[in-house]
Formats: structure tokens, C-alpha cells, sequence
């Protein structure tokens, strides 16, 4: 695992050093003299000095196929024009369809250019060889032509599945970003909203307690004790958003229901907790679901009916956690900040996420939150 780390990590250049060094060892065994490419049916002559410059030039140019994928090419084709030419016939004319096919992969500028030059040249290599007598004839130039179309072609499909792939993984990486966004919202939503809004409520009623010293007191100790609460619960969501912190990141329970609805009680609104069934062990995101749910609907019934009875109803089932929230209607004046309706399509899209069901609305002269959360789901 480490050598192929540090081979992934090592320049691109030592990466195709040894496909250029094996096309060099290959050329060179004397089993392979004239066992190359031919075009223009020219007779094999046997290497020599010259040979082994025509082999290193079809060849070492290779190790720049991605880096400098234009000069790489132009390199390999006078080599293998060289070779051809001069009848050598190595084995590293090869190198040419491998250049091709790198340069059309890599190749980000003056594409079409390249394959009008090379269209060019190819013209001038097929005169060249013509007039040193060769028997190909066109329809062998024209098919030799049309293989290294091929291997053109081969490279620029690369290339476009490798664009769709990086697009892929761009839209991926935008949605993943796009989804975290929305979590941060929803949980700051639920976190400063619901104590926020206790705060208000709590602040508007000491202005009515300046005659009651002690109830003024506790009101201002509410106060207190809900400010701390969420800079508590935003320390905590921050710790999630920053990497280098080590604990685990805290998510509420159902078992932290009872300091919420004492908490709504201290702001003033009149809230009976009837909790049925046993909690399963283990309930996963179902429990921080219920959590949420019963704490947006309590800050609801602060900003909304404030003062008026709120019912809150929790059954433990087998394989689902029921929850209704049910606040009566009071026309008693708040001053709480006005909801923007974020907070009930947050627990609309948490509980659909887990499989359940869920309903929010007037019903019997009053406003209704229910809640089916399957026990188990996935986050």
C-alpha cells in the first residue's frame, strides 16, 4: 500500500518512464528486428547505429505523453516517419497509436489544429514514401490512415467520459454541499428559534412583574437559563461542523423532553406531558426526530397561543415512536418573532426521511402536530 501511494503520488513523468524504457528494451532483441509497424511495403534493412537514435526517438518522448502531449507527438511521428522511411520496421513504432491516443486524452488547446497538421504531414509522409518506391498503393495509405483516426478517436472518447465523470462528481459534490446547508439551517432553525423565542416570551412578561420582585426574579432566571441553553446547544452544533474536533457530536434524546417542557412551562405556557410505552435501547436519528418535533411545536405554541393549554403525547411502539403535539387557540397578545414556516416542512422532510408520517394543522379549535417516526431508519 505505501509503494503504490508513493507511486500515485510521483510525477507523471517517472509514472511513463517505464512504458517508454520497455518499448526501447523491445525494439532492441534481435527477435524482433523488422517485427514492427510497416507502411509502403519497403524492404526491412537491418538496424545499425541509426537504428538505435530512431528507437529512442519513437520512444522516450513517451514520458511527456501527458505533460506535453503536443510535443510528445510530433517527436513519436518524426520517429516513426524516420523509421518507415529508413525501412527499420522496429518495434517502437508502436509508440505512434500510444502518442496518439495520449494527445487527443490530454491535449487541451488547439485540438483541431493538431489533426489538420498531422492530416498534413501524413500526406507528406505518404508522397515521401511513395517516391522511394513503395507498393502500397492509396487504399493502403487511406486504411493505415483510418487506424490512426481510430486511436485519435479512442483518446478524445476518453477524454469526454472523463469530463462527464468530473461533471458527475462536481453535481455530486454540489448536492453534498447543498444537503449539508440545509441540515445547518434545520438544526440552527430548531436550536435558536425555539430559544429565541422563550426568551421573548419571558422578557415581554417581566415588564408585567416589576410590582412582584420574586416572580420578576424567577422570570429573569428563566431568562438566564435559556440563553445558556443555546449557546450550549450552538456549541455543540458547531463542534459537528468543525473537523478538528475529536469527542463524538451530541444529538438530543427523548430522555431531554422533560427539561423542554419545563422550559416552555417557565416561558409561561401550560404544557401536560403523558409519555406511554418503553423506550426501545437503541432508536437512532428517530429519537433527535421526536425531539425536534415536539420542540418546534412547542415554539410554536409560544409564538402563536401563547398561554394556551398545550398537550404533549409520546408512545414508545415496537417499531414506531407516535407523537402529537396539541395546542389550544388564545388570542392572548405575544411578541414572539413571526414564524416563516421553515420550521414544520424541516420536520415534514426529518420524518419522511425516516419513513413516517407527518401532519400539522387546525383541528377541534386548536392546532394539531403528528408524528409517526419508524424506529430504525436510516439518517
Amino acid at each position: 500500500m505505501r509503494i503504490r501511494e508513493l507511486w500515485r503520488r510521483s510525477s507523471v513523468l517517472v509514472r511513463d518512464l517505464p512504458l517508454a524504457l520497455a518499448l526501447v528494451i523491445v525494439s532492441l532483441v534481435p527477435a524482433m528486428d523488422g517485427q514492427g509497424t510497416q507502411v509502403g511495403n519497403l524492404p526491412t534493412r537491418p538496424q545499425d547505429a541509426l537504428a538505435l537514435a530512431v528507437i529512442a526517438l519513437e520512444s522516450l518522448p513517451l514520458l511527456g505523453r501527458r505533460r506535453w502531449p503536443a510535443a510528445s507527438l510530433a517527436l513519436v511521428a518524426i520517429g516513426f516517419a524516420m523509421d518507415q522511411l529508413l525501412a527499420y520496421h522496429t518495434a517502437s513504432s508502436t509508440a505512434l497509436p500510444i502518442a496518439l491516443v495520449s494527445t487527443a486524452l490530454h491535449l487541451e488547446q488547439y485540438r483541431r489544429t493538431a489533426m489538420i497538421a498531422l492530416s498534413a504531414a501524413y500526406v507528406v509522409f505518404a508522397v515521401a514514401l511513395d517516391l522511394r518506391g513503395s507498393t502500397e498503393g492509396t487504399a493502403g495509405y487511406i486504411l493505415f490512415y483510418l487506424a490512426l483516426v481510430v486511436a485519435w478517436g479512442i483518446g478524445s472518447w476518453l477524454r469526454l467520459n472523463r469530463a462527464a465523470e468530473a461533471e458527475r462528481r462536481r453535481h455530486v459534490a454540489e448536492l453534498a454541499r447543498t444537503t449539508e446547508r440545509s441540515l445547518i439551517a434545520r438544526d440552527l432553525h430548531d436550536i435558536v428559534t425555539h430559544h429565541v423565542t422563550a426568551m421573548v416570551v419571558q422578557a415581554e412578561a417581566a415588564r408585567y412583574l416589576t410590582a412582584a420582585p420574586e416572580r420578576l426574579d424567577d422570570t429573569l432566571t428563566a431568562i438566564t437559563d435559556t440563553g445558556r441553553r443555546a449557546i450550549s446547544d450552538l456549541r455543540h452544533l458547531l463542534d459537528v461542523l468543525n473537523p478538528d474536533h475529536g469527542s463524538e457530536p451530541r444529538s438530543p434524546s427523548i430522555g431531554e423532553l422533560g427539561a423542554l417542557i419545563e422550559q416552555a412551562r417557565q416561558a409561561g405556557q401550560p404544557v401536560e406531558f403523558r409519555e406511554e410505552g418503553e423506550q426501545l435501547a437503541t432508536t437512532g436519528s428517530a429519537e433527535v426526530t421526536t425531539y425536534r418535533v415536539v420542540q418546534e411545536a412547542l415554539t410554536n405554541a409560544l409564538k402563536h397561543s401563547h398561554g394556551g393549554r398545550t398537550a404533549v403525547r409520546v408512545r414508545h411502539g415496537e417499531r414506531e415512536i407516535d407523537v402529537e403535539i396539541r395546542t389550544e387557540n388564545t388570542r392572548a397578545h405575544t411578541v414572539s418573532p413571526g414564524g416563516s414556516g421553515r420550521g414544520l416542512s424541516g420536520l415534514r422532510e426529518r420524518v419522511e426521511v425516516l419513513g413516517g408520517d407527518f401532519t400539522a394543522g387546525e383541528r377541534d379549535g386548536g392546532f394539531v402536530v403528528q408524528a409517526r417516526i419508524p424506529v430504525g431508519g436510516a439518517a
